[in-house]
């Protein structure tokens, strides 16, 4: 099975000092991280771990949330 492909946002909070990593599509999907990169790494962590032991009575969704720079490209 090929893993979905979730959005992962990326925020740097001044007074957290550190790199916060959030997949939108999977509620309560959060992290952090001293770098970018470790960020990125725990989330991908997160969300498998996310993926095998999903809360009871939520199904696991498909990857839908995109930011609104992806929709630039596609406006008609």
């Amino acid at each position: 099975m090929t893993e979905p492909d979730y959005h992962i946002n990326l925020f740097w909070p001044d007074e957290d000092q550190l790199w916060i990593a959030d997949v939108p599509d999977l509620r309560g999907c959060t992290t952090h991280g001293a770098t970018r990169a470790e960020a990125v790494e725990n989330a991908a962590e997160a969300i498998e771990g996310w993926i095998d032991t999903p809360e009871v009575g939520l199904a696991i969704p498909e990857p839908r949330y995109r930011p609104a720079i992806y929709a630039v490209g596609n406006a008609a």
